[in-house]
């Protein structure tokens, strides 16, 4: 297969690109910057342009390119980046496909389960509505900016993404040090709800909707069975062998993150309903293992 990537330097990305290369698959990665490797080409998501050259003889792409969440502090400004960066680089990319004389045979777009809000201990799946909210509503407009290339028919899988265990990079890479440390603990009361995908699953997921023609729409990447935070930090330190007496109180996260607190405590209780119908089957999923994953793999 020729696959082109976007947000190929990511956490996701860099696994991705590794794991197609390795089985022989040819990788385009497009970049915002002048292309320095034979295998980058140009795209510039503010401007909406991209090469064209870059999609002969693809295959699929696979699209993760978008600004961090918990990158920054949620200013008004960079909140409006976070919009942004997905709806402008999503719309230009699916323009494009839908311009192409053959378009390729798929577009996997990544989303997040940020879509559904938070639902407390209420399990979602991909027939659930969307909540309310700042996440949401980005999800909701970051989905919609596919249209062009599903109109064009290129089939179009919304991957909403689950929060990744690994340890080199992402929400779970800033975890790891500080339970190495004995200094992790539950975040608030700990009764939200993570809904965790290993970095190996991660990217399983995403090479099998690829090729897996029967699905379209969105799909919950994320492992079968969804943990609370307590949960999840008696596993780390569990696996860590380490203790997890320290916790964040609310007030705290509240004073520290502003309204990005509202993700860190807000709970998902979101199933792969469609992932697993498609007949993906999961490597890691449990927590222990997709710890201990994140722990010896080559992102560690």
């Amino acid at each position: 297969m020729r696959i082109v990537v976007t947000g190929s330097t990511g956490l996701i990305g860099k696994a991705l690109v590794r794991s197609l290369r390795a089985d022989g698959h040819e990788v385009v990665r497009l970049v915002r910057r002048d292309p320095a490797a034979a295998d980058e080409a140009r795209w510039d998501p503010r401007e909406g342009t991209v090469d064209p050259a870059a999609f002969e003889g693809c295959t699929g792409v696979v699209h993760l390119a978008g600004a961090g969440i918990g990158d920054h502090r949620w200013t008004e400004a960079y909140k409006r980046e976070i919009r942004e960066s997905r709806v402008r680089g999503t719309t230009t990319l699916a323009t494009a496909l839908a311009a192409l004389p053959e378009p390729p045979e798929v577009l996997v777009s990544a989303s997040g389960i940020g879509y559904y809000g938070d639902t407390g201990d209420r399990v979602v799946d991909e027939r659930s509505p969307a909540g309310e909210g700042f996440l949401p509503e980005v999800c909701v407009a970051w989905e919609a900016a596919t249209a062009p290339a599903a109109a064009a028919g290129v089939r179009t899988v919304l991957a909403r993404n689950g929060l990744v265990v690994a340890a080199g990079g992402g929400a779970w890479g800033r975890m790891f040090p500080l339970f190495k440390a004995g200094l992790g603990g539950r975040l608030g009361n700990g009764r939200q709800y993570w809904s965790f995908i290993s970095l190996y699953d991660e990217v399983a997921a995403l090479r099998h909707l690829l090729t897996t023609r029967t699905v379209a729409g969105p799909v919950n990447l994320c492992a079968p069975e969804a943990l609370t935070n307590r949960e999840i930090t008696e596993a780390m330190g569990r696996v860590l062998r380490r203790p997890t007496v320290f916790s964040v109180p609310e007030f705290a996260l509240r004073i520290a993150l502003g309204e990005l607190s509202q993700d860190v405590l807000g709970s998902q209780r979101a199933v792969p309903r469609a992932l697993q119908e498609s007949g993906f089957r999961f490597t890691f999923p449990e927590i222990d293992e997709a710890v201990r994953a994140a722990l010896t793999g080559p992102d560690a």
